[in-house]
This record gives C-alpha cells, structure tokens and sequence, in this order.
C-alpha cells in the first residue's frame, strides 16, 4: 500500500471555502466519535475528491452517516443532520486501486446548508459542545458508573485486549468516556447516531449507562446458559451449543415454538394409532420425548426420528384370521404346479391343521430339491391358497448376523435387519414368508447369521424376537416361515432340525412335457409377443427337446431352449417371412443347433470291465460310468477320476470282493498277481464320492476278469461289504428318474430301498424293471450273462 500526499491530480476548487464551511464525506452504517480513530474505506469520486483536497489543503473533514445507505449519489436529505469533524491522520491506497482515510475524531458538528459549485459536498457547519454539565457532583456520579459498568462489560466479553481495559480507566473526562464506549460497544449505527446527536452529556450518560446495563445482562445470561447447556447435552452435542442457547433465549423471552410441533404432534398421535403392545409403546413415548428436546439441525436428531418411523411402519396389529378352504387349496396347488403329488398332499395337511387350530405353533417347512423344480412358486401357492401376502427374504450369500438381526442404532446408517424390513414390505404380520437358500448361509467375521435364525425359526420363541435395531420384542408367531434349499447337508444341525423337510426331487420326461404345454409354452409365447394362433410346438418336438437339449431336474433350462423357439418364430414373423409356424422335431436342428446330449449308455457298455451306476448330485440324479481295466503290473489298484475318501474304498472293497470269488466266478488266482488294475471314473473334473457306486465298481471288475461285457440297458446303485451283501443307499427316486433319462430299461436296487420306490411316480416304475438285490451274486446274475438263472425283475 501507498501513503498519499497531496498530488497535482487532486481537482481545484471552483471558489475559496467560507471561513465556516467543511468539506463533508458521506459514510455507511457507521458513526465516528470524537476522540475515536477510525479506518474509513471510499470508493465514490466525490469522497475520493473530498478526502484529497483536504489532505492537500491540511483542512479536517465532517463525516456524516447516510441515512439512506442505498444512495450512490447522496443529498443532504440523504445525510444525518450531525456528523463529526475530523482530522485525516493517513491517506492510503491499496494495491487493487481502493482508497482508505484513517480518521480522528474531533468535535461535533451540526449542518447548516450545504453548498454547490463544489466537486464534492460541501456545508456551512457550526460545532457543537457538550451541554448540561453545570452540575458536576451530578455528572461525576454518572461518569463513576458508567466508568465502573463498562468495564464489567469489557470483563465479560471473550479476548478483550488489556489496552482497551486500561484506555477506559484512564479517560478522565466524563463526554469521552461516553463516545468511547458508544463507540465501541456492539449496537445498531442507528442507535449510535441518536447517542452522537445528544448533545446534552447528562441524557447521554444516562442512556449509555442504560445500553451498558442490557448488554450486561444478556452476556450475564449467555454465560448462564452456556453453563447449563454444556451439562445437559453432553460432550458429542457441544457443536449445537449455539442453537441451545438460542432456545433458552426464547424461553426466557416467552417465545417458544418451532417448526416441528406439528410434526411431532402427529408422530404422537401415529403412536397411539399404531396399536402396539404397551412395552413397544412407551419405547416410542421415550424417544418422542428425547426428538422434542433436541434441534432438527442435530444428527441425533434424524437418527431417532427414523427410529420412530421405523416404530410406526412395521405391522403390530394382529392379522385377521384365515380363511382357509382345503378344496380351494388343493385347487389352487394343482393349478400351479404339476406332479409334485407328496408334497402337495403334505401342504394340504398343513393347511387342514392350521384351520382347524388356528392359533396353533405349525411346522416350518423347508422345500428341498434342485433348482428350477418349483420351491419359491410352491411358497407364493401357499400364501395364495390361505389368502395372505408373500414375501421373499433371500439368504444366499449372507454371511453377517446384522442381515437377520439387524444393526445396533449406534451404528451410523444401520437399519433392521431382513425379517424386519420383509414384515414392513408386506404390512402385516400374517404373511408368508420365504426363507429363499437357507442352504447358502455363510459365516464371517461378523458373526453365524444360522445362528441367528434358530430363534426366528423356533415356534417357542419367536414370539419375542429382539431385533438389534428395534430393541424392543417382536412377535414373530404368526408369520408362515417356507424355506429352501438345494441341499440339507450344508444347513447346520441345530437349523435343520427346527424344519420339517419335503424332498422335492426332479422330473420324469413326461411330468416336463406337461408343465411345458400348461404353463412354459404360453409364458415364451407371453414373453415373446406371439399368439397361439402364430406358434404351435408338436409333442414330437417337445419331446426331442427334452430328451436331447436337456439333461436337468427342473424345468429352467427346459423354458430357455423354448424360448429360443418363440424367438426364433418372432423373427420369421417380424421380417414377414410367416405369418404363423408350426414346429415339428426336424426343425430344431436348424433352431438349436446339434443335440447337446446323446445315449451314452450305447456308446460305453459295449465292452467288458465297463458297468453304468447310478449317482446323486444337488440338482438331480445322473448315470455314472465305472471302467476298469488291467494292465500287466505288480497287483497295484489305481483310482482315477477325482473320487473322493470313502468311494476309493468302495473300490478297494470291490476287487477284494472279486478276488474272495474267484472260484464262484471261475477265475484263476494267479490273475491278480502279476497284473495293476485301474478304475477310472470319467468326467474327472467333478468330485465324485460316496459308497453307492460299490456294486457298479464290483460289476465292471467281475466283467473285466471274467471278460464278459454288462448288459447295456442296466444300470445299479448300492453299497457292498466285504461278506458280499448289497447295503441300502439314499436319493434313490432322483437316481430312478436319472435312468429313465438316460434310456435305461433295468434298474437295480439294494432290497432295503424297496419301499423308497413308493416316492417314484407310477408311471415312471411302470415303464422300469425292478431287480433288488440282497447280494452281489443276485447283481452278477442281473448285470452279466453268466449262464446261471438271473435274478427275477419285478
């Protein structure tokens, strides 16, 4: 910055200044007080002119508050009527061009008329002396005081310099006492105006006395305030001191209120509308009272306010009574859902006990089978058959026991967890709920989210059910719990035994070609814009899709190849090509390519030391080949094909079975001894155990040694011993079914799995022949042509 003297740019007057004018610069929203040094910034022309020439001139100025702070070119009537005469200690400039006086106040002064001809305002002036001072014991009372309150005042404020302290000490004249403080002190420059115009010192010792008394006591209560506050709220609410201490102001004041009231008042009539029990109730009394203590700014604030939403949005209110028709159900059942006779019977019965007891704790059912078989849409007949909402609660990859039980409301964002929110979709707590994947629960870090749902599962106890969030009991009795699974094995003990497991197991080919004409076929021709009219799929077509462009147990992939056939339709028809087609089984092939599965039974039993088993996987039974062959060696057996512990020692249990036979099989001793057998099990990228491919495994060895091929249209399951008895095995209708598949015509069982043939259906044990099996001579004489009487099939 530059300090300016006087320059030749400065502007000359037009005429010399009477002896009683003064050069008057205009200011805004601020007073200056005699005795006071003040900065002054000016940017209008006219006060640039006016503080240059008085600088060049050595003249003070008169500096009079705008009324009008708005004008950019004030009038006299814009102007106060008394201003202050002062001298310019500094005139300086800034490097960005602005311009600065630095002021002392000097006296009072009054306008009298201003005059023109000037480049700036100029006025006829006459100073003003303090008046009313003829009583001095009066005055010095005053001055005391107000000497003693302004320097209370000075105490009470924050970060005061000591200089000011020891500057209002030292005043000894009663009217600079006065300017000082006035000038000083925090108050509107209107107000500071009135005290410049009162020239008589008693009235403006008495009325600065007054401010300073109110200033006082504002600060008096603040510091009260702040006291209280900071005990009340706590050290994490200390940031919203200020909007506390403005409440207490308004308390004080009688101005109480907020924007909120009406809000809260309709949370607190939501409450009592909600019909919760009396404990969830006076819960939510609690945190209403706490949200109408705390300011809307605050993060508490939202934190309690989504609690009460929460409170209020989740159902309390008991649901309404069934009305459950058993026919109805039936109906509703066969309509959805084709075959799946068992299970349908067991929901029935579900159904009948919960009308006839409705208040009663039932069964959890938990849908076991291999995708695409119907588990979730057997879930949404159910609530449909009883009328109630349903709703999903996906479980496949949770792995935090948050998701069921909901995070802590400490927690920055949390929420309840998955029962919780499933409930407040649905709006009632008498829905039917889905637990989908129960099988695919992880475990982390965060705790076993099984673990969670052994109380949500448990009829005993759900009735309390505590969640995290809520912190209060929630009465999860009513609720239909359904949950599925591909598999049981992975679902822990404890769970599982809170469940009442239907096995859902795959379907036969024609159980697949009616569930495609009643529903597959029309949801692609719904899904694909077409018209029966447009698109007809024969039943020879159908079939061929099924046996040679699927392999499954449900019907997911089955719909896919459909679909392609809609579409493939679609496309004719939209080029104009056709206007309607019919599809017969010559047509796929241009459609979906080559066959992608082909009879493999042909192709592999046509040679000695190969026996075709039968196999359980999570999505449904499958054939399994057993090849063995021996290769000259030193007596060693080698298991390939990725078999797992106990199906290699099937397979070690088998060539000991063969070798404590040699006689029955009329084999010679020394031909284990100088030879290695190898059995391999193809696909060698699957894992592969179990005991049930013990008797397939004792067959391909009795084959290779005896050098007799198995039949080819046979295919077994069960477990050896060593004293040759067929053992019982599970999972014995998927394996069935899995054979049908595959073109097998006889199937061979343990004699123990007998009864398991009732879960087959009918039509599928019809188009089989049944051999049971007690020993591996009844499996010899089923599987290879020895000459001897074969076993009976029934």
């Amino acid at each position: 910055m530059n300090l300016v003297e006087p320059s030749s740019g400065v502007p000359e007057l037009q005429r010399a200044l009477p002896d009683d004018a003064m050069v008057i610069v205009p200011v805004r929203n601020m007073v200056l007080f005699p005795g006071m040094i003040m900065p002054i910034s000016i940017g209008r022309e006219r006060s640039i002119n006016a503080a240059q020439y008085a600088v060049k001139a050595e003249l003070p100025v008169g500096i009079v508050m705008q009324r009008n702070p708005e004008a950019d070119a004030p009038t006299p009537e814009d102007l106060a009527p008394m201003g202050t005469v002062a001298a310019i200690l500094r005139y300086v400039t800034t490097p960005d061009g602005s311009h600065h006086i630095i002021c002392q106040g000097q006296q009072r002064f009054r306008a009298l008329a201003y005059l023109d001809g000037f480049d700036f305002m100029v006025a006829r002036v006459e100073r003003v002396a303090d008046a009313g001072g003829e009583d001095d014991r009066d005055i010095e009372a005053r001055f005391f005081q107000l000497k003693e309150r302004a320097v209370e005042l000075l105490q009470l404020l924050p970060k005061v310099p000591q200089e000011m302290l020891l500057a209002v000490q030292e005043v000894d004249s009663p009217g600079m006492l006065a300017d000082l403080v006035a000038g000083y002190v925090d108050i509107k420059p209107a107000e500071k105006q009135e005290l410049l115009e009162e020239v008589n010192l008693r009235a403006r010792l008495d009325r600065v006395i007054d401010m300073l008394v109110h200033r006082i006591e504002v600060l008096n209560l603040s510091r009260d305030i702040d006291q209280r506050t900071k005990a009340s709220i706590g050290q994490r609410e200390r940031e919203f001191l200020l909007r506390e201490q403005i409440k207490e102001i308004q308390k004080k004041l009688g101005e109480e209120g907020g924007d909120n009231a009406a809000e809260l008042a309709d949370l607190g009539k939501a409450i009592i509308d909600a019909d919760m029990p009396e404990e969830v109730a006076k819960q939510a009394r609690k945190e209403l009272k706490r949200l109408e203590r705390m300011p809307d700014s605050s993060t508490e604030y939202s934190m309690v306010r989504t609690y009460l939403e929460w409170l209020l949005e989740i159902p309390w209110k008991a649901p309404e009574p069934d009305a459950i028709d058993v026919a109805q159900a039936r109906q509703v059942l066969d309509d959805d859902h084709f075959g799946l006779e068992q299970v349908k019977k067991r929901i029935v019965e579900f159904l009948a006990v919960r009308k006839l007891k409705p208040g009663g704790h039932g069964p959890i059912l938990c849908l076991v089978g291999p995708p695409g078989v119907g588990k979730t849409s057997l879930g949404q007949s159910i609530a449909r058959a009883l009328g109630r909402k349903f709703a999903r609660v996906s479980l496949g990859g949770v792995h935090d026991e948050a998701e069921i039980r909901g995070h802590r409301r400490t927690y920055i964002g949390a929420l309840p967890g998955n029962i919780i929110q499933a409930l407040k979709k649905a709006g009632t707590r008498g829905c039917v709920m889905m637990l989908d994947e129960i099988d695919k629960l992880g475990t982390g870090v965060h705790g076993d989210p099984s673990a969670a749902l052994l109380e949500v599962l448990d009829p005993q106890q759900n009735n309390t059910f505590r969640d995290n969030y809520l912190g209060v009991p929630y009465d999860l009795s009513q609720v239909i719990f359904i949950a599925t699974a591909n598999m049981l094995d992975t679902i822990p003990g404890p769970l599982r035994d809170r469940m009442e497991v239907l096995h859902l197991a795959g379907y036969t080919q024609e159980e697949k070609r009616e569930i495609a004409k009643r529903y597959l076929v029309q949801r692609q021709l719904d899904e694909t814009g077409l018209s029966p009219a447009q698109f007809t799929l024969t039943d020879a077509a159908l079939m061929d899709i099924i046996r040679h462009y699927t392999r499954e147990a449900g019907v997911r992939n089955l719909e896919r190849q459909i679909g392609a056939v809609c579409r493939h339709v679609a496309v004719r028809i939209a080029e104009g090509k056709a206007t309607a087609q019919t599809i017969d089984a010559p047509d796929l092939g241009e459609i979906l390519g080559q066959s992608k599965f082909e009879n493999e039974v042909a192709l592999r039993t046509g040679m000695a030391g190969v026996a075709t088993g039968l196999a359980w996987t999570p999505v449904g039974g499958d054939i399994l080949f057993i090849e063995a062959s021996r290769t000259p060696g030193s007596g060693r057996l080698i298991l390939t094909g990725q078999l797992g512990d106990v199906m290699k020692e099937s397979a070690q249990a088998a060539l000991t079975l063969v070798k404590s036979r040699v006689s029955a099989l009329k084999l010679e001793p020394a031909a284990f001894e100088k030879v290695d057998v190898h059995i391999h099990v193809p696909a060698g990228a699957v894992p592969k155990d179990g005991p049930s491919a013990g008797v397939a495994m004792f067959i391909a060895l009795a084959s290779l040694f005896m050098d007799r091929p198995v039949r080819s249209q046979v295919a077994m399951t069960g477990e050896i011993s060593l004293r040759g008895l067929v053992m019982p095995v599970g999972g014995i209708k998927e394996k069935v079914l899995a054979a049908l598949a595959a073109g097998i015509s006889t199937v061979m069982l343990p004699a123990r799995n007998r009864r398991d043939l009732e879960e087959v259906p009918e039509q599928t044990r019809a188009q089989l022949a049944f051999i049971f099996l007690d020993d591996v001579e009844q499996a010899l004489a089923g599987a290879i042509d020895m000459g001897l009487a074969q076993a009976p099939a029934t």
